[in-house]
């Protein structure tokens, strides 16, 4: 479907990559991708499309020893102030990674870290607002999802007070408790469809020393083949396919050790 955002959702996504064109043919063949490269005033910054439409962009790694993470997707979120989220980021004790630039005429993107330490983007819009399509995702069914964005996930070690950060920071005012339970605590950012994500209060399900993150997941015609396409098109399997109440989900690594998600409808 096309997309107008609100403040505070995910409203763009980002591939941090060490081999773009690499990267640009893995997610073409497993997605159907075309690529369009930026010119030298956006760095060779790539707009990633599905049938003409705006869905992702990548961007070559810079060399940079100060950078321990891997490859990496990196989530945006709406904003109508850039400076003034920065400020609230502070306020509310996260921290600025990157203070708001100006992308041309596109828009304006901050980089920021939330209170449990996860990275997550700000862009406030001029000419360009972000995603040009996204999936829908209501009550386990995922509809107008192949090949596009389709949810965006907070893990979290720090449930609470991330929920708590983002409501201050990005306004998410209408967040709806799905579960509560001392094995599955869940919100979501909207509590109307459509629903665009939600934060998963992962102490009980990440790995010892294995850090949250925002995740990005793309729809899938069929899951298990999507896996198995990524697999032999030299990506790998995180997590492997399995039925939810929420859809068919599967984790997934690409060539180079960027984390995303695929979904689709339960078989």
């Amino acid at each position: 479907m096309s997309f107008t955002p609100k403040p505070g959702d995910p409203t763009w996504a980002d591939l941090y990559t060490c081999d773009l064109d690499r990267a640009i043919a893995f997610y073409g063949e497993l997605f159907g991708w075309t690529a369009e490269r930026g010119g030298e005033e956006f760095g060779g910054y790539t707009t990633l499309r599905k049938d003409g439409r705006a869905v992702a962009g990548a961007m070559s790694r810079q060399d940079d020893p100060g950078d321990p993470y891997p490859d990496r997707w990196s989530i945006y979120l709406d904003t109508p102030n850039a400076v003034e989220t920065t400020a609230k980021t502070r306020e509310a004790g996260g921290n600025v990674f990157v203070d708001p630039m100006a992308v041309g005429d596109l828009g304006t993107m901050a980089m920021l870290a939330d209170v449990g330490g996860i990275g997550v983007g700000a862009w406030q819009a001029d000419t360009f607002a972000g995603f040009e399509a996204v999936g829908v995702v209501a009550e386990g069914a995922w509809t107008d999802h192949i090949g596009v964005p389709s949810w965006f996930e907070l893990m979290t070690r720090t449930y609470d007070e991330s929920l708590a950060f983002y409501r201050d920071v990005f306004d998410w005012r209408d967040t709806l408790t799905i579960a509560d339970t001392p094995d599955f605590r869940y919100s979501t950012i909207h509590a109307t469809s459509p629903m665009l994500g939600g934060v998963l209060d992962a102490g009980a399900h990440l790995a010892d020393g294995v850090p949250g993150a925002w995740t990005i997941y793309f729809g899938a015609d069929d899951v298990d083949k999507s896996a198995e396409q990524a697999v032999a098109l030299g990506g790998s399997v995180a997590m492997e396919p399995m039925n939810t109440p929420y859809g068919r989900l599967a984790g997934l690594v690409d060539p180079t050790g960027a984390h995303f998600s695929i979904g689709g409808n339960a078989r």
